[in-house]
């Protein structure tokens, strides 16, 4: 009964765009991440939002989370400038409830604490697109897609030959760069290229004074084999490699001699298969995440000195001498690898009927040797999971679209989960409007850290979540204005916290979170396209406790953002965007308040060139000193300039 009754209740509220009012008949009507195949966003009930190569090169985004920001009820949490440990929270979700995945690669880390993944070290160099799906979708994805699924695809391979590159230069002595190459010959097409990034940055810790800098750099790379008319054979490889220093919290003094070495590499090798006249859709595929973090981590001990310099204080030492608390550093190690067989089939059963079905198993290691108590001990641990879903998408009448699908988890350490769920979405008149609703079922099993690795719990169970939204969408003026509201709300149980008491992590967290998301795409002229949007989330702790109705940390109860682009004779071109971001908490007690803030930021670009454009852009115009994450400061005023060249 409550289920229906927050069904209707989020009747007042509404869905995302569909499509661009800018480019009704793009490729972004076509997404993935709702089944695993190609789809129609206006046939999926679930809240996507696509950032495709054209909107990362016209907002000039130097990382996939600055362009994720961007997103509806999307927030982050980054502890200091360019490269430094960044979390995302979707709809109020913990971090560690967002699957990423990187050309169809899982990439969250099994070695760290609760899973999450780590924005700070990814770039924007070579990103041709990024799916987000907002809220659930355990039916396809399996565990960690509780709250959401950012899905990141780099540069395709071409049909023709073509190139591009990208070099910038700013503030912090700040170097850029990027390039891509793709073609086809005979039955291959490939994509190859790489990056890198470098600053100087600004201390990590607000009250440092020394520059904590950063380095990165990547190589992506794709090859299809078409083996047949309707077979090929598709092989992915992703590689990061970066260095950051940092500045740790609870260190004696702001500035220490922090710095972790990040290295993560993915592998994908798929055969795909068309049979029946293309009616059943097979894909076969193998993949590994190898992830592997090491570094320098401070702890602190206690000495004594005397409290006048030189002086000798005999027996009697406490007498005479004070405290002094000085960092002590030790070398850390932490490794992670998953092996993934996966296959998925697509079965049109006629053609208002479609089955959509697969299996997986998924073996985990984790690994770590951090010093303990004055010793280096190393541990070790591995699990595996098999899983098996079955989807059916039913058009019964013109302009519905049904979804509904259940799926089973079998894991080797945590006992097994099934997971339900279905959506709608339905075209009343031909596209301009769309009507959507979704009931879906999340969740996460826990890592290898919290429950096998020394001090883990045996006993925990699978996070789990429950969500509903439902909306519309409207184009008006033969779409070139699309407005959206989504309605949320989503209820979590059995979450994983830290009991400091115990030393263990437990089952004790029920969270829910709700609100309301609002787009606007507009194109008033041929020469302006204005984007906005504003999202409400209120995540709120259930646990009982003192903690009880309090908001979850970090995440601001409102946020906002405005970006108008106007193009004017050759080419030029000029922007900017308004990005406000209201008041947050620190810590669960909602004892500590983050400030609210509001940043500006301009851009510019002009075509020297037929394949060459000048691009510049001002961020935080106004050196807005800001936080996201309490004692961690954030880059002021910086102006960049750049060249893109195509050829």
């Amino acid at each position: 009964m409550k289920y229906i009754f927050a069904l209707g209740a989020a009747a007042l509220a509404f869905a995302h765009p569909a499509f661009a009012a800018d480019d009704a008949d793009s490729p972004d009507d076509i997404v993935v991440t709702a089944t695993g195949f190609d789809r129609a966003r206006s046939e999926t009930g679930q809240a996507i939002s696509v950032i495709n190569r054209n909107d990362l090169e016209r907002m000039q985004s130097a990382s996939v989370l600055s362009a994720l920001t961007s997103v509806p009820s999307l927030s982050a949490a980054q502890r200091g400038g360019m490269g430094a440990q960044s979390s995302l929270f979707i709809r109020g979700g913990n971090s560690s409830q967002t699957l990423v995945m990187i050309d169809g690669v899982r990439v969250n880390d099994p070695s760290s604490p609760n899973g999450a993944f780590d924005f700070g070290a990814l770039t924007a160099g070579n990103v041709d697109r990024i799916e987000v799906l907002r809220g659930p979708n355990s039916i396809v994805w399996g565990s960690q897609a509780i709250g959401g699924v950012v899905n990141i695809r780099n540069a395709e391979p071409g049909e023709d030959f073509a190139g591009r590159a990208m070099l910038e230069y700013g503030r912090y002595d700040t170097l850029r760069g990027s390039a891509n190459l793709s073609g086809k010959s005979g039955i291959a097409s490939f994509s190859l290229g790489g990056g890198f990034a470098r600053t100087d940055g600004i201390s990590a810790l607000a009250a440092g004074t020394e520059r904590d800098g950063y380095r990165n750099w990547s190589l992506n790379g794709r090859v299809k084999l078409a083996l047949a008319e309707s077979v090929s054979l598709d092989l992915r490889g992703f590689f990061n490699k970066g260095r950051v220093q940092y500045d740790a919290q609870f260190a004696a003094i702001p500035d220490t001699l922090s710095e972790s070495r990040d290295r993560t590499f993915t592998l994908y090798a798929g055969l795909n298969a068309d049979l029946a006249d293309s009616r059943w859709q097979n894909k076969l595929a193998y993949t590994r995440t190898d992830v592997e973090r090491e570094g320098t981590d401070p702890d602190t001990i206690v000495i004594r000195v005397p409290a006048v310099p030189g002086a000798l204080c005999g027996p009697l030492i406490f007498a005479c001498t004070v405290p002094l608390s000085v960092p002590n550093y030790n070398n850390f190690t932490y490794a992670g690898t998953v092996d993934r067989l996966e296959y998925r089939s697509s079965f049109a059963l006629s053609d208002p009927l479609e089955l959509l079905f697969g299996a997986e198993y998924e073996h985990s290691d984790a690994s770590n040797l951090f010093p303990a108590n004055g010793t280096t001990v190393p541990d070790s641990a591995s699990t595996s999971a098999a899983s098996g879903y079955a989807q059916l998408v039913a058009k019964p009448i013109d302009g519905l679209t049904l979804t509904g699908g259940v799926r089973y988890d079998d894991f080797a350490d945590y006992g097994s989960k099934t997971s339900f769920g279905g959506n709608l979405a339905y075209t009343p008149n031909g596209g301009d409007t769309v009507l959507r609703a979704t009931f879906a079922e999340g969740f996460r099993a826990p890592t290898l850290t919290e429950s096998l690795l020394p001090f883990g719990n045996r006993n925990l169970k699978a996070e789990a979540a429950q969500s509903f939204d439902i909306g519309i969408e409207q184009a008006f003026l033969d779409k070139r204005v699309v407005l959206s509201l989504t309605g949320f709300r989503r209820t979590s149980s059995n979450q994983i916290t830290y009991n400091f008491a115990t030393f263990q992590s437990e089952n004790v967290e029920k969270v829910r979170a709700s609100g309301l998301e609002a787009e606007l795409t507009a194109r008033p002229t041929e020469a302006l396209l204005i984007k906005a949007q504003y999202a409400l989330v209120n995540a709120r702790d259930l646990s009982t406790g003192l903690t009880l109705g309090k908001r979850l940390e970090r995440r601001p109860q409102h946020s906002a953002s405005l970006s108008a682009d106007w193009t004017g004779p050759q080419g030029l071109t000029l922007g900017g965007t308004l990005s406000v971001r209201g008041d947050s908490f620190e810590n669960r007690s909602n004892s500590v308040q983050l400030q609210g803030f509001t940043l500006v930021s301009l851009r510019a670009s002009y075509p020297v060139m037929e394949s060459v454009t000048l691009f510049a852009r001002v961020e935080n115009l106004g050196d807005v000193q800001y936080q996201t994450v309490r004692g961690y400061g954030s880059l002021g005023r910086n102006a960049h300039v750049g060249v893109r060249a195509r050829f």
